[in-house]
């Protein structure tokens, strides 16, 4: 079944899992740093470079992260779900208090002018701009700076994959966000009620697909990739009376 958002109204659709191989994530803890960006309110971390917009409507609220360029990968880890604790710095780590989850929703940018090129986000260092709130749960407000360890985590969503529309009737963007279990998406395939098959989409920045097909009045079905392996079916996820600027919901996730 597949609900749409209060904006919006969705008839019934399916969701079929096309392929679930066997996938473990790597339980190895990895060394990083941590800062923090914004405030405890997290304003300054809204319309990331991922595309998700206001962080607390989409869902994601203050448990988020901008990624140095080691670990962005041009936009393709955006969605992904991180395990993040303060490690070997007793002046600053919070004594017990385990570990955070962040989804990565930004981009920390390099800064090239900085002396020796050792800005915490230039390649190839791996580095994550946390919001205030999630920095302060592991270390001092103080600290700045902190080393971590991390691993990457499957991401527990409340609620369903979600398609945001934009564009004309010339080209159509969607953005899809929510995205549990892996999190982070690698392909896009879309498919209106009136088309022979699948059109492959393109990946304009962040968590953005494009197709410069005329869908409009059709429902639309996509194809869905993750970076663990799963590739998900929403068949009819957008009725065909769908309107540019709307959320449309799935309620089954991962």
């Amino acid at each position: 079944m597949f609900m749409a958002s209060s904006n919006s109204l969705l008839p019934l659709a399916l969701l079929m899992v096309l392929c679930v191989p066997a996938f473990s994530y790597d339980s190895t803890w990895q060394s990083a740093h941590a800062t923090f960006y914004g405030d405890m309110q997290g304003g300054e971390t809204m319309q990331g470079a991922c595309g998700y917009g206001n962080l607390f409507q989409q869902g994601y609220g203050l448990e988020t992260a901008a990624l140095s360029t080691a670990l962005f990968n041009n936009g393709l880890s955006c969605g992904a779900c991180f395990e993040i604790k303060c490690v070997d710095d007793p002046q600053w780590c919070i004594p017990n208090a385990g570990s955070i989850k962040v989804t990565a929703t930004n981009f920390c940018p390099p800064n090239y002018s900085s002396p020796n090129f050792d800005h915490w986000c230039n390649p190839p260092q791996k580095h994550f701009d946390l919001s205030m709130s999630m920095f302060t749960t592991i270390a001092e407000y103080k600290a700045g700076i902190i080393p971590v360890k991390y691993r990457r985590v499957p991401c527990s969503k409340s609620g369903g994959v979600k398609f945001q529309t934009a564009g004309n009737p010339y080209w159509l963007q969607v953005l899809l966000y929510n995205v549990g279990d892996g999190g982070d998406v690698s392909q896009v395939n879309i498919k209106g009620s009136n088309s022979n098959g699948w059109t492959s989409m393109s990946r304009v920045w962040g968590q953005n697909w494009v197709t410069g097909e005329n869908l409009v009045g059709q429902s639309l079905s996509f194809q869905v990739s993750t970076s663990d392996g799963r590739v998900l079916e929403f068949d009819g996820a957008i009725p065909s009376n769908w309107q540019f600027g709307q959320s449309y919901e799935a309620n089954t996730n991962f």
